[in-house]
């Protein structure tokens, strides 16, 4: 039942692997160099896409988003990865700035359950998701990004542009709890 976090080389990839520690969820921060082959031997339930500097650093994590059929939860520049590999568009913000903003949630079930209808979260806005692909829905929406989270209609696939793992992000081991129950089903 291990969560698999896949460290782009954010700042922050440690501590997402922690803040799932502390809800006592089953985690390895593992390095996005790895195979398909040695992700399957680990048997997860799930993997979270840590945040990075650039697309160009994301090792093998474009090759897990479409491979693997279980719940995929992309945070930043995983956010990103997903809406890449999915025909998404991505490109530099208009605001490029690290702030905390109130997300409007416009689609509270499965991730954002209990958190609707606003909630603070500390947001990297120096690359951005500009228009999702076609099998996506916008979940959230701020007044500095037009896509703060997305899902795919049919797979337990989501994005966040936000970081739920520090903590100017109040409510964000919410956002843990929620997609460890829908790896859980």
């Amino acid at each position: 039942m291990t969560i698999l976090v896949i460290n782009n080389k954010g700042q922050y990839n440690h501590r997402i692997q922690r803040s799932l520690q502390y809800l006592k969820i089953d985690s390895q921060l593992i390095p996005n160099t790895l195979s398909i082959e040695e992700i399957e031997e680990k048997n997860p339930i799930g993997l979270i896409l840590g945040g990075g500097p650039s697309i160009e650093g994301a090792g093998n994590s474009e090759e897990y988003i479409k491979h693997f059929d279980i719940p995929i939860l992309g945070i930043c520049l995983g956010h990103q990865l997903i809406a890449k590999n999915y025909g998404g568009k991505i490109s530099t913000s208009n605001t490029e700035s690290y702030a905390k903003v109130k997300i409007n949630i416009l689609n509270d079930e499965n991730l954002f359950e209990g958190l609707a209808p606003e909630m603070e979260v500390w947001s990297s806005h120096k690359d951005e998701v500009k228009s999702i692909p076609k099998e996506f829905e916008i979940l959230a929406e701020s007044s500095l990004c037009n896509i703060e989270s997305f899902k795919h209609k049919n797979k337990d696939v989501y994005g966040i542009q936000f970081h739920p793992e520090v903590h100017h992000t109040p409510k964000g081991s919410v956002i843990f709890e929620n997609f460890y129950n829908i790896c859980k089903k």
